[in-house]
């Protein structure tokens, strides 16, 4: 059996929160989270990855902050080392000690002091670690001095590490050596601890070395690693051990510059020594300049863990302290002291049940009555969970556990015991977060402060569960209006589980939403977003447009109704108007860059509490919120408020167009396409209501279409759509039938086209009934109006344009073939005024400005669309043919203009037949094609020159005609690929007679180098050949099958969405000749003359034709949002009842099911064995109380008398395992009411000092009780006020003048308890 001082070791590094000896108690623990925050920063973690420039400042950084230390005098001790060599008092070797160690004059005859013979220098240890044979994980550490400021260590882990604030501390402790769990346990132990590590990004302190319960949480993070994604994020785990008792540290000192630090982990060869822990983090290692003494991380561990508990995590504006737990597995006699620290200094304790020892100890009687923990019952379970140990316990440590676990128990509000199988705390993060939560309510939060502060928890921490089942109970009401500082923090924090919870307790949007909470939304936007980026370019340039102005423009709504009628297009209004100031003053102007939401100070409830007379400024505050969630590409948070909103079909068009704009400008691959996968999933929302609305009434969803929508800029459903390009959604065939309905105009769609074109050539036949009207009013025969509604039709007007058309292609033909005169003829002047009918027309399209959008966005608008382009282009052709040929001089070259143009005027009727649903995919095609021929014509074009160059060098000598080069290199090379071979390549067909000798007959080429009689070729014949050869092969084979491959691949691309893509640019010709006049060219000149005198004689602005953009009035539209609204419910539960029936999620549904099943068993068996286990303690218990009865009644009877009853053992009280859980606390608070006298006077330490007293348990207080080994220290407190000090000396006539059981002066001393005696001038108590 090992020494009780290694034991004693061994014990000392079972430290975790708060473990210190007795000396440096005065260091303290964790305050409360209730403290001021007023001195303390927020660090914020550096977004850019390490460069080498931050890692040469790192480099230099630690040895300018951070110390080691190393001992400077040699020493010799009487001890040896493990290998048998002489060591110093410090341990190290003489070897390993530096150079100046040996100092004889300095310290001579003097014993080793570490304050003297110790000095601090510059760490050489520190960067990245790596652990040889194992994962390649990357780790960090340093060696720090035991006095390092915490601060120092704190600046290092956030600033320079990149560690983000943490939102928890978790404080593991426990057993320092390895010790057996159960399996189950284990498994539920590992998974809670990484589980509350991850979700809410707490960071898990522990010893750092690969043994105990360190091991345990190194394995814990290891599987979680394992099993998890990249995405899910690192578990930091940071291990804090002593440098002079890790084994292999050598390497940590001795690292290549740049590489990391390769550790061999050796647990045979470690000894006395201890390995680092593969599975963690982060290591800091505490050096006080000895070899092989454990324990001396404590001080600084404790003093880190408070620095960073009093520290304030800052997110989504809500500002908490980091709240900090210690997590007891398993432990020894320092594992008790750690719980005891933690709990004076107000830190939650979780206890493992079940892990063995110390934790077992505690979580045994932790549901008793302070006064049924005696001193006979802990050394009963010392007695079962120590056995090994058990006889080194003396009766004072017997008496010091007693009383430390009375103090423990008795803050049961600090307590939380974790049992397996226990009902609500299967998992141990439950366990955890709900002791943090339970310790919370026991602090100074009362009412509605109490309830907030623990919603503030759960929000930081990001578990939406605690929420549901500690915070939202029937204990409090909670009213929509307190709710809202948290819903601001949840959408900042992009938390939707925490939305929809708060959505689900009365948070109403419209009275949430106000001016100044979309303001602290914006200014609070990550910086890392695009939207972000936009709004800072435009506040800038507003600022240099505002020159007067020192400062940078203040955030306001108006900016971001600028950047989103960007990315929303011109066609919708601005959606936050530049507000006028009634006050003089700018109601915008919340200085909101950093809201913080704490006790004290400017918090976001202060915010709400002066925001109490502000209406919602806006028409829909859903939409406001639904776009400032877009913006970020928060996909959860969009989904739950769009499934808020009214207008839903245009607000899920709308997000779809804003996330496509986006996209584009996006630079990171991955950002885009998630924001091209939403827009998409906002389509199909957007065609699953659509759907739904289409199949109730198909009327009432084509008004929706058309529908003027105030809250999005004025806009229709139809235009967001084409302005998104959502192709599915404008291809949905209500909405093709609706097009097809305005294509008809007031016609039936039944109508055949023969019918169309017979009553256009003789319109009398529209009088017989030859053609049906939708209208009853215009079903009469002989009404005028049958005439206009038919001619007004669009379909109609396109027909009357092919016609026009074909006739000016025609007569234009016809001039240019037959009836070109060198002064124009009749013909020619028709000519001319049909293409001014046509300008006129163009003009009118360039003009029309309905939406009000401004001459510059039409222009842009109207040469966006190819088909305008090219009409601009063939008019502008036209007019310099036209120039050329009314001059004599130029007539020809006029008239070879005027021929090009009309090949232009001739590809403009593929326009026209895009509206033909057989032509018009094949238009589409071809298009798409022309984008591969270009492509092919640059590869082409390389092996064209490359050979056409290299045969005219071969053949000719000096060609100095440029128009014969430029046919030898590129036109006979071009005719090559099609078989026209030159016929002198091969020198089969050489003649003199067809070529030039010297190059002066213009027609004809110079001839090939020949010999000296010129009759015979003389250029290498096989060259060129093989040169032919060659280019036939890559030009005819490779890159026309190539050719022919692009235009495959293109047209099975395009053949899939053809059907779409024409669907789509359909709407475009609809509704050109929906808003053309009825007239065709040259008699729509007359249309022209009536709108221009409607524009500038009469001032009657454009007016887009109600079939297309109507605005309905209120309560219609109120009617008609409701409607939309009940089926959007419809389309969603629709939804979650398609995603239960799906096989995946079904078979998902079944999984979970069967594991809660085996769960519930594997429960009810532990429960089942635990009650029977209980039992048959409290069984055995009650035997043995009985007998020892009956002994000392046998006892007392032979003493010849019943005897007193002083020393007559009671049975104790029998505790069934399935006591009322009412009854046992009523039992509690009835015992305990007696035991909160002297507990302050029986702390084990003296006020504000090191003093320790000896320590009392409740059953010792009473006088009466006999305590033979009670040996108080002397002590006397200095007391600053001498007046209230008592007198002291040997005699007691100092004393007579003190007045006991009264108010004597200024001291009261009178008890609690009564009337207490005074025996010879001293109370006796």
């Amino acid at each position: 059996m090992e020494s009780l001082d290694r034991r004693r070791t061994g014990s000392e590094q079972e430290e975790g929160f708060g473990v210190q000896s007795r000396r440096t108690t005065d260091l303290g623990m964790v305050s409360n989270l209730r403290r001021s925050n007023s001195s303390l920063c927020k660090s914020r973690r550096l977004l850019c990855p390490f460069s080498s420039e931050k890692q040469e400042n790192l480099s230099s950084w630690i040895p300018e902050n951070i110390k080691k230390k190393a001992c400077v005098y040699f020493v010799e001790s009487s001890k040896l080392s493990d290998a048998g060599k002489v060591v110093c008092a410090c341990g190290y070797t003489h070897e390993q000690h530096l150079e100046v160690a040996i100092k004889p004059h300095t310290f001579q005859g003097k014993e080793w002091d570490p304050k003297k013979h110790v000095h601090e220098m510059p760490t050489d240890a520190f960067g990245d670690i790596v652990f040889t044979g194992l994962s390649q994980k990357v780790g960090k550490y340093v060696r720090v001095s035991q006095d390092t400021p915490s601060s120092v260590i704190y600046q290092l882990m956030t600033q320079h590490w990149g560690l983000d604030v943490p939102n928890l501390l978790i404080s593991v402790t426990g057993g320092a050596k390895n010790f057996n769990m159960k399996l189950r346990l284990k498994s539920i132990f590992r998974r809670g601890l990484v589980k509350v590590a991850q979700t809410t990004g707490a960071w898990i302190i522990t010893g750092g070395s690969h043994t105990g319960v360190m091991k345990q949480v190194g394995e814990a993070v290891r599987d979680f690693s394992l099993s998890s994604s990249c995405k899910e994020g690192e578990v930091i785990t940071i291990g804090i051990a002593t440098w002079g008792t890790i084994h292999n540290r050598e390497g940590l000192t001795h690292r290549a510059e740049g590489l990391p630090a390769e550790y061999m982990l050796d647990e045979e060869g470690q000894g006395n020594l201890t390995c680092l822990d593969s599975n963690h983090s982060h290591f800091i290692l505490v050096d006080d300049g000895t070899h092989g003494q454990y324990g001396v991380e404590i001080p600084l561990r404790t003093k880190l863990e408070k620095y960073i508990s009093e520290q304030t995590k800052e997110r989504g504006g809500v500002a908490i302290k980091i709240p900090i737990v210690c997590v007891v597995l398993e432990g020894g006699p320092g594992t008790l002291h750690t719980i005891y620290n933690a709990i004076n200094n107000g830190t939650p304790c979780v206890i493992v049940e079940g892990s063995g020892r110390v934790a077992d100890v505690i979580a045994q009687v932790a549901a008793l009555p302070v006064s049924e923990i005696t001193i006979s019952l802990i050394q009963q379970k010392l007695s079962i969970f120590f056995q090994e140990m058990f006889e080194t316990f003396t009766e004072n440590q017997i008496v010091e556990w007693t009383k430390k676990i009375q103090d423990i128990v008795r803050r049961r509000q600090l307590l939380t015991i974790f049992r397996e199988g226990k009902d609500g705390q299967q998992d141990v993060d439950v366990a955890i977060l709900q002791a943090l939560l339970k310790a919370s309510r026991s602090q100074d939060h009362f009412g509605h402060e109490n309830w907030d502060h623990q919603l503030k928890l759960a929000v930081a921490w990001n578990r939406v569960d605690i929420a549901r089942s500690e915070i939202f109970t029937d204990e409090w009401q909670w009213k929509p209006a307190d709710l809202h500082p948290m819903m601001t923090a949840a959408l900042i924090s992009n938390k939707p589980e925490f939305v929809r919870l708060f959505l689900e307790n009365g948070v109403r949007l419209k009275e949430f939403v106000t001016w100044d909470t979309l303001l602290c939304l914006y200014e609070n936007l990550e910086p890392s977003c695009l939207f972000h980026s936009k709004l800072q370019k435009v506040l800038a340039e507003e600022h240099e447009r505002l020159t007067y102005t020192p400062t940078k423009p203040r955030l306001h709504m108006h900016h971001v109704a600028q950047v989103l009628r960007e990315l929303l297009g011109d066609s919708t209004q601005l959606l936050y108007p530049r507000p006028r100031y009634t006050d003089g003053r700018p109601r915008l102007s919340l200085p909101m860059p950093h809201i913080k939401l704490n006790v004290q100070g400017v918090s976001l409830r202060s915010l709400y509490k002066r925001s109490t007379g502000h209406v919602t400024f806006t028409i829909d505050p859903v939409r406001d919120l639904l776009i400032w969630a877009i913006i970020q590409n928060h996909r959860e948070l969009a989904g739950i408020i769009w499934a808020q909103s009214q207008d839903c079909i245009a607000a899920a068009l709308a997000c779809s167009k804003i996330l496509k704009e986006l996209s584009k400008e996006e630079e990171d691959t991955d950002s885009s396409e998630e924001m091209l996968a939403l827009a998409d999933e906002f389509e199909h929302r957007a065609i699953g209501v659509f759907t739904e609305c289409y199949r109730k009434d198909e009327e009432r969803a084509q008004k929706l279409l058309v529908r003027v929508s105030e809250a999005w800029g004025k806009t229709t459903c139809l235009q967001l759509a084409l302005e998104a390009k959502d192709m599915k959604f404008v291809s949905h065939g209500g909405i093709q039938a609706f097009l097809t309905k305005v294509w008809w105009g007031q016609l039936c769609v039944d109508n055949g086209l023969w019918r169309i074109i017979l009553c256009m050539l003789a319109f009398p036949l529209l009088f017989t009934g030859l053609i049906s009207f939708r209208e009853k009013r215009l079903q009469a025969l002989c009404r005028p109006a049958r005439v206009r509604a038919f001619f007004n039709a669009p379909v109609v007007i396109f027909h009357l344009n092919i016609i026009s058309y074909f006739a000016f292609l025609c007569l234009f033909a016809y001039v240019l073939m037959v009836d070109f005169q060198p002064s124009p003829s009749w013909c020619e002047c028709l000519i001319y005024l049909w293409l001014f009918s046509l300008v006129c027309e163009e003009t009118r399209q360039l003009f029309y400005d309905p939406d009000g959008c401004g001459l510059m966005k039409m222009a842009s608008l109207y040469f966006s669309d190819f088909w305008n382009k090219l009409d601009v282009g063939a008019i502008l052709l036209f007019i310099v043919g036209l120039t050329c040929r009314l001059i004599p001089a130029t007539l020809y070259p006029g008239r070879i203009i005027l021929s090009l143009d009309f090949i232009m005027f001739c590809l403009r009727l593929m326009h026209i037949f895009t509206i033909s649903k057989t032509l018009g995919p094949k238009i589409i095609i071809v298009k798409r094609m022309m984008k591969d021929v270009f492509f092919f014509l640059f590869l082409l074009a390389v092996w064209v020159v490359s050979f056409g160059v290299a045969k005219q060098a071969i053949l000719i000598h000096n060609e100095s005609r440029v128009d014969w080069i430029f046919r030898g290199v590129v036109y006979h090379s071009y005719l090559t690929i099609f078989g026209q071979i030159p016929t002198y390549i091969d020198g089969v067909n050489f003649s003199m007679d067809q070529c030039s000798p010297n190059g002066t007959d213009p027609y004809k080429p110079k001839c090939p180098e020949s010999d000296w009689t010129g009759q015979a070729p003389a250029f290498p014949e096989w060259l060129t050949v093989t040169l032919l050869c060659l280019y036939l092969l890559f030009a005819n084979i490779l890159l026309l099958n190539l050719l022919i491959a692009m235009f495959n691949y293109t047209f099975q691309e395009v053949q899939e969405h053809t059907d779409q893509i024409w669907k789509f640019q359909r709407h475009d010709l609809i509704e050109e000749y929906h808003g053309r006049p009825p007239a065709p060219p040259p008699f729509i000149l007359l249309s022209h003359l009536q709108l221009l005198i409607k524009r500038i004689v009469l001032k009657i602005p454009a007016k887009r034709h109600k079939q297309l953009k109507n605005k309905l009035e209120k309560n219609e539209e109120a009617a008609l949002l409701s409607w939309e609204l009940y089926l959007k419910e419809n389309y969603l539960q629709n939804q979650q009842y398609q995603h239960k029936q799906r096989p995946e999620q079904k078979i998902q549904d079944i999984s979970e099911k069967v594991d809660t099943m085996v769960d519930l068993l594997d429960m009810d068996r532990v429960k089942r064995s635990g009650s029977t286990e209980q039992r048959l303690a409290s069984l055995e218990e009650q035997v043995t109380q009985m007998t020892r009865a009956l002994h000392w009644i046998v006892t007392t009877l032979k003493d010849s008398g019943f005897g007193s009853g002083a020393g007559a053992l009671t049975l104790a009280p029998q505790r069934a395992f399935d006591e009322p859980d009412a009854e046992l606390s009523i039992r509690k608070k009835v015992e305990e009411q007696g035991d909160g006298y002297h507990i302050s006077a029986r702390h084990l330490l003296y006020p504000n000092a090191r003093i320790m007293r000896f320590p009392v348990p409740n059953e010792k207080v009473p006088w009466e009780a006999e305590f033979l080994i009670y040996d108080p220290p002397f002590y006397t407190a200095e007391k600053k006020d001498v007046t209230l000090t008592d007198p002291a000396g040997d005699t007691a006539e100092p004393l007579s003048k003190i007045s006991y059981n009264v108010v004597d002066g200024p001291t009261d001393r009178r008890s609690f308890h009564g009337v207490y005696v005074v025996q010879s001038g001293f109370p006796f108590v």
